[in-house]
């Protein structure tokens, strides 16, 4: 902690937010949606981890793991249909490493903001929201 007699930020003990941090932080921007899209979102898997898998990087053509910030695995709701036969639940992946990455580079937002920032954007291809929509929950994206 900083003080006047020292200015240093002692950061002994400190660590890197972890994979259970930004999950909280991203449960935390689907309690913050505000209804009808708040339960909704509550159906959507989540998983965290560092990075995006090998296979997902080549799919989409990407060669640095960092620019991979989250993930939408899943068919938007607009285009489900009764007549689809389950494929497992739709699932919003949020890759921690990329997201602290862009974190320290922006140098400008709390980490939270960045995470549930993500969260609403991956949200938003499951949803099918146009950029109004987004704009509406998400102060960024204007």
């Amino acid at each position: 902690m900083t003080t006047p007699d020292n200015p240093a930020a002692d950061w002994t003990g400190l660590a890197a937010p972890g994979l259970d941090d930004l999950e909280r932080m991203a449960r935390g921007a689907v309690a913050d949606l505000p209804q009808p899209w708040r339960e909704a979102a509550t159906h959507v898997a989540l998983r965290v981890v560092d990075f995006p898998p090998d296979d997902v990087l080549e799919a989409m053509d990407i060669a640095d793991p960092y620019e991979l910030t989250g993930l939408y695995e899943g068919t938007p709701l607009p285009e489900k249909s009764v007549m689809d036969q389950p494929m497992g639940p739709d699932v919003i992946w949020l890759f921690r490493r990329p997201i602290l990455d862009e974190w320290i580079d922006r140098g400008d937002v709390a980490l939270a903001d960045l995470v549930g920032h993500v969260m609403v954007h991956e949200l938003a291809h499951h949803f099918g929201w146009s950029d109004d929509e987004i704009a509406a929950i998400d102060r960024w994206w204007e």
